[in-house]
């Protein structure tokens, strides 16, 4: 499926590669030069100079190191969704620890992929985050999903997620009425539609008002 976008005459994805590791930069970088959808419009060493380049170029998509000098990269991903730049961010980070993955997800990232991963994984995650779609690591999800599920397999929020879909609520609805962000409701649903086996709102509501 990742294919049938080079082959058709859509745009290829703007990028902006941020990390203050020259030989990361580099390779990636070379690697991406090799993807005929991608294009590198400007890369970045510290977070000063990544804020420059967004406004100045853009794209549709920033791979974020997070550990940056002068201005971090998780101090930039901030200052774009404060901004709300149309820009979607994937951090490529060599750490997958939980305090790195929760700031990510709480700084609204669209995607958090490990630098340790195969080349060919961070080219599908870049464009999952361009397409629209959340990419993150299983360990991302028990974070947001802490809490003991009830009998019912979901968990308390995720139940209050449910609800509001049923009542015909819109994700920022939701995000304004449960004090969530926008993402995090989207984690909650993909969640949920696992759980119940439903593959979008409609059905997810019709099971919440069988249940009634």
């Amino acid at each position: 499926m990742t294919s049938d976008r080079a082959a058709t005459d859509s745009p290829p994805i703007r990028l902006i590669l941020a990390d203050d590791h020259p030989l990361v930069l580099e390779g990636l970088r070379a690697l991406l030069a090799t993807v005929p959808d991608m294009r590198v419009v400007a890369t970045a060493t510290d977070g000063e100079r990544l804020m420059e380049a967004v406004e100045r170029f853009m794209p549709d998509v920033v791979v974020l190191d997070l550990e940056m000098p002068y201005v971090s990269g998780l101090t930039c991903l901030h200052r774009i969704r404060r901004a709300e730049l149309p820009v979607r961010v994937l951090v490529l980070s060599a750490f997958g620890d939980s305090d790195s993955l929760r700031a990510a997800l709480e700084a609204e990232a669209d995607g958090f992929a490990l630098k340790t991963e195969p080349p060919q994984n961070t080219i599908a995650a870049i464009r999952q985050v361009a397409a629209g779609q959340l990419v993150f690591p299983v360990a991302a999800r028990r974070l947001l999903f802490e809490k003991r599920a009830p009998a019912s397999g979901l968990t308390p929020r995720e139940e209050s997620v449910l609800a509001l879909v049923a009542e015909g609520q819109s994700n920022a609805q939701i995000a304004q009425a449960l004090g969530l962000t926008e993402n995090t409701v989207k984690f909650h649903l993909q969640n949920l539609y696992q759980k119940l086996g439903v593959s979008n709102r409609t059905e997810a509501a019709a099971h919440f008002h069988r249940r009634k």
